[in-house]
């Protein structure tokens, strides 16, 4: 199965406030998102291929609302927190977290666990406190996986270098693989690989045979787990991305990167299409 996943991030902030978001209201944005997607995804075999859409947390009540009867569109979370709520346990005091009961009862299937910037958060927050072991940040994105994938949700777990690390690919994303993935049904989780060190303005994309490379490492690693690209599926790379057989779909973003910078969803389809190639 190819899996084609939507990490919205914060594009809900309008322009007016620095953001890119020029297609809803704030208040209306996660339906439009919905809205805007589902009718044309029916188009493609759910049997082949998976749609799953990660929202902000405040979005989420009213993408689910948009969601019409069988609808393509699954909706994710954009994290969850590494301790869940239980019956006879904690009831909820987690204050601006996000415990994965709750995001499972908002209508999400989904859960996105260790994107690049969630990382780069933990990693900042371990440094202020003096902590020297950043391999800590693989242990608790191993709860997270855990809190989600016990909480019934699917998860994305997403792996990669930065440009320090780079020389020391294997180990760096072994270890991100080992740790993070210790006692967690790998059922229900797909490997999502951010080359880090490529991604962003001036900075020259990962390319096929390096992409390549890194999908058969995770395989080999993870006994054949599905590996999707998480560096961003675009209209430039999607064939490219379609002719490597040992990935299985991609992280779409941002689709437009000039001009009125920002998601559209009929440039979000178009992308599909040319990676899907109908």
């Amino acid at each position: 199965m190819k899996h084609i996943y939507l990490n919205l991030k914060r594009f809900d902030v309008p322009t007016e406030l620095g953001g890119v978001n020029r297609l809803a209201p704030v208040a209306s944005w996660g339906r439009a998102v919905v809205e805007g997607t589902q009718e044309a995804l029916r188009a493609y075999d759910p049997a082949a291929v998976e749609f799953i859409q990660f929202l902000p947390e405040a979005h989420l009540l009213g993408a689910a609302a948009a969601l019409s009867g069988d609808s393509p569109v699954q909706l994710g979370s954009q994290g969850v927190y590494r301790e869940n709520t239980a019956v006879g346990g904690n009831f909820g005091a987690f204050t601006t977290n996000r415990p994965a009961s709750i995001v499972k009862a908002m209508g999400c299937q989904a859960a996105l666990i260790g994107h690049c910037e969630e990382r780069n958060d933990l990693k900042g927050v371990l440094k202020e406190g003096g902590a020297p072991d950043l391999s800590a940040v693989n242990r608790i994105l191993n709860r997270e996986l855990k809190c989600a994938v016990g909480a019934g949700l699917k998860a994305v777990y997403c792996i990669g270098e930065t440009s320090e690390e780079q020389p020391q690919w294997e180990s760096v994303l072994g270890e991100q693989l080992s740790a993070g993935l210790q006692d967690v049904d790998t059922s229900r989780v797909v490997i999502a690989y951010e080359p880090v060190w490529s991604i962003g303005p001036g900075k020259t994309p990962a390319d096929k045979d390096y992409i390549t490379k890194i999908a058969r490492f995770v395989k080999e690693i993870t006994g054949g787990m599905d590996v999707v690209y998480g560096g961003g599926l675009k209209a430039d790379n999607a064939a490219m991305l379609a002719s490597i057989p040992e990935i299985d779909g991609g992280l779409i973003a941002l689709t437009r990167f000039s001009g009125e910078i920002g998601f559209y969803p009929e440039e979000y389809l178009e992308i599909i299409r040319l990676y899907l190639g109908a």
